[in-house]
C-alpha cells in the first residue's frame, strides 16, 4: 500500500532474511506431518485413499489459500497501487464474493463425493474407496476456509507483515501431527494393522480441516488488528478496486483451479498401479519443502515490486527484476534438482524408511523424486513469470496456458505411462511446466516489447551445465562413501547423505562463483551481511 504512513519498506535481502527463517520453520513441521504419515499408514488404505480425497479441498488450500496463490497475487497486485485507508473496504467486499462461491463448492463436494472419487480413483478396492468418500466429505469446508486463507495472505502481505503469513501454514500440520499422536496412544503399534485404515483416515480428514480453520483465525486476528477487514458483508462489487481484482482473481483462479485437473489426470493413469498416489504425495513433500521455502523468499517481495514497475515507463526496470527472479531461481533450484537425482534413494531412506514404511516403498518414491528434482527450475521459473502477468493485469494469458496444457498433460500421461509406470506421469508433469515457461517468456517478450535473450539464456545454461557437474560429483562421492562405510544403518546414511551433499554443493557454488552473474552475487552478499548482523 503506498500510504506514507505505512510501515517503512524493507530491502529484498531483509524481507527474503523473514520469509526464508518464517517458511523453514513451516516447512519442517510440514515435513515431520508427513514423516508421521509414512510412518503410521505407509502406503496402505489410509494414505492412499487420502491422496484421492484431498484431489479437490486440499489443492483449493493450497493453490486458493497459498502463498502466491491466484487470490494472494490478485490482492497484492491491487493493495500495493492503493492507499491504506482503501484496503479493508477492498477486501471485505473481496471476501463477500469469493466466500459466496466457495460455500456452493463446499455443498458440491459433500453431495458428489462418490463421483469425484470414482471418477479420478476409478480403480480404487472397495475399502479404499469408502475411506476416501468419507474424507472428502469431512475435508470439503476447506473450499471455503481456502479463499479466506488466500485473501488474507495477499491483505498482509500487501501490508509488509512476512512473518505470519510464512509461518501460519504449520498450524495444518501441527494439527495432523497431534491427531495421529492420540492414535498412537489409545491404540499403540497396532494402527499399522489394516483394520484400523479407516480410524487413521478420519483421523487424516479432521485434522487437515481443523488446521484450515486454526490457521484463518489466527491470520483474521491479525488483519483485525491492522484495521484492513473484519467479517462484515460489504456487496460494493462494482468498485474499480474491486473490479480490477475480479479481472485478475478470475482467469487466475481458473488457471490455477487447472492444476487439480492436471493431477486428477495423474491420479487417474496412476490408480492401477499400487501405492502410486502415496508415493507421489511423499516425493512431491520432498521437493516442495525446499521449492516453497526458495519460492517465497524469491516471489513475497517481488510480487508488490511487480506491480509496481507494471506502467510501461517503468519496463526496463521491470525486466531486470523478472531476471533477476529467474536467475535466482535458477541457481537455487538446479543445483538442488541434482541433488534430488543424485542422492534420490538415501533422501528417501533417511527420510522415510521405517515404520510402515518398507524397502519397496523406497524404491518406488526415490524413482519418482528423480524425475521431480529434473523439473524443479522449470516449476518455480514458471511461477516467476506468472506473477509478472497477474501484476500488468493480465490474468486472462496463465489462464489460456493452463487450459492447453490441461490437454497436453494428458496425451504425454497416455504416452509415458506405459514405457515408465508411475514416473512417466512427473515426467509428464515436467514437461507440461517446461512447456508453460517457454510459451510465458515467447509471449511477455511480445507484452514488453522485447526482452535480452541473451543475457537471460547464458547464465542459466551455464548454471545448468554447473548443476549437471555438481551433481555428477555429488553421486560418485555417494558411491565412494558406500564402498568404505556400507549402506546399512541410519547414521551411516545420514552421514553419506551430508558428505556427499556438501560436495555437491561445493563444485556448483565454485561453478556459479566464477560466472559471477550480478544479481546473484549481490544477492548472497545481503543475505550473508543480514545473517552476519544477527
Amino acid at each position: 500500500m503506498t500510504n506514507q504512513e505505512q510501515t517503512p519498506s524493507r530491502s529484498f535481502a531483509g524481507i527474503a532474511g523473514i520469509v526464508a527463517a518464517a517458511t523453514f520453520i513451516s516447512k519442517v513441521v510440514g515435513l515431520v506431518r508427513q514423516l508421521a504419515i509414512a510412518a503410521a499408514f505407509g502406503v496402505g488404505a489410509a494414505a492412499t485413499a487420502y491422496s484421492y480425497a484431498y484431489v479437490i479441498p486440499g489443492f483449493l488450500l493450497i493453490l486458493l489459500g497459498g502463498v502466491n496463490g491466484p487470490l494472494h497475487s490478485a490482492v497484492v497486485s491491487v493493495l500495493a497501487k492503493r492507499r491504506q485507508e482503501e484496503a479493508a473496504p477492498l477486501v471485505e467486499t473481496v471476501t463477500t464474493l469469493v466466500g459466496g462461491l466457495l460455500l456452493l463448492v463446499t455443498f458440491a463436494q459433500m453431495f458428489l463425493a462418490d463421483e469425484i472419487i470414482d471418477l479420478v480413483g476409478h480403480g480404487l478396492d472397495a475399502t479404499t474407496r469408502g475411506i476416501a468418500i468419507q474424507q472428502i466429505q469431512i475435508m470439503a469446508p476447506m473450499a471455503l476456509f481456502s479463499g479466506l486463507i488466500g485473501i488474507g495472505f495477499g491483505t498482509l502481505n500487501a501490508a509488509n507483515q512476512y512473518w505470519l503469513l510464512s509461518i501460519s501454514p504449520l498450524l495444518s500440520s501441527i494439527t495432523v501431527i497431534v491427531g495421529i499422536g492420540i492414535m498412537l496412544l489409545q491404540h499403540g503399534k497396532d494402527i499399522i494393522k489394516p483394520e484400523y485404515a479407516f480410524i487413521g483416515g478420519m483421523v487424516l480428514a479432521w485434522g487437515t480441516l481443523a488446521g484450515a480453520i486454526l490457521q484463518w483465525l489466527v491470520q483474521l486476528v491479525a488483519q483485525w488488528r491492522l484495521g484492513l477487514g473484519t467479517l462484515r458483508l460489504r456487496f460494493d462489487f462494482k468498485s474499480p478496486s474491486v473490479q480490477e481484482v475480479i479481472r485478475i482473481m478470475t482467469p487466475a483462479t481458473i488457471s490455477s483451479g487447472m492444476m487439480p485437473i492436471n493431477f486428477a489426470t495423474v491420479l487417474y493413469f496412476a490408480s492401477p498401479i499400487p501405492g502410486a498416489a502415496a508415493g507421489f504425495n511423499y516425493a512431491n513433500l520432498l521437493v516442495q519443502t525446499p521449492l516453497g521455502i526458495i519460492s517465497n523468499i524469491i516471489l513475497l517481495p517481488l510480487l508488490p515490486i511487480f506491480a509496481k514497475l507494471a506502467n510501461p515507463e517503468n519496463w526496463h526496470d521491470l525486466k531486470l527484476r523478472i531476471r533477476q527472479g529467474l536467475l535466482l531461481s535458477a541457481v537455487t533450484m538446479l543445483p538442488l534438482g541434482a541433488l534430488m537425482v543424485a542422492l534420490a534413494v538415501p533422501i528417501v531412506q533417511v527420510v522415510y524408511q521405517r515404520g510402515a514404511f518398507k524397502q519397496d516403498a523406497t524404491e518406488l518414491v526415490s524413482s519418482l523424486l528423480i524425475f521431480y528434482g529434473i523439473g524443479m527450475f522449470a516449476y518455480l521459473g514458471r511461477d516467476v513469470l506468472v506473477r509478472v502477468f497477474y501484476a500488468l493485469g493480465d490474468g486472462q494469458t496463465p489462464f489460456r496456458i493452463s487450459t492447453f496444457n490441461i490437454f497436453l498433460n494428458a496425451g504425454l500421461d497416455w504416452i509415458l505411462v506405459k514405457p515408465f509406470g508411475a514416473p512417466g506421469l512427473v515426467l509428464a508433469t515436467v514437461g507440461v511446466n517446461c512447456s508453460s515457461m517457454l510459451m510465458l517468456l515467447w509471449l511477455l517478450d511480445r507484452k514488453l516489447n522485447g526482452l535480452p535473450w541473451r543475457e537471460w539464456t547464458m547464465p542459466i545454461l551455464g548454471l545448468t551445465a554447473g548443476s549437471v557437474v555438481a551433481g555428477m560429483a555429488s553421486y560418485a562421492t555417494l558411491v565412494g562413501c558406500q564402498q568404505v562405510l556400507g549402506k546399512e544403518g541410519l547414521l551411516i546414511l545420514l552421514l553419506q547423505l551430508c558428505i556427499s551433499s556438501l560436495v555437491g554443493i561445493v563444485v556448483f557454488g565454485a561453478i556459479a562463483s566464477w560466472m559471477k552473474i550480478p544479481e546473484v552475487d549481490t544477492f548472497v552478499i545481503r543475505m550473508r551481511q543480514r545473517f552476519l548482523k544477527k
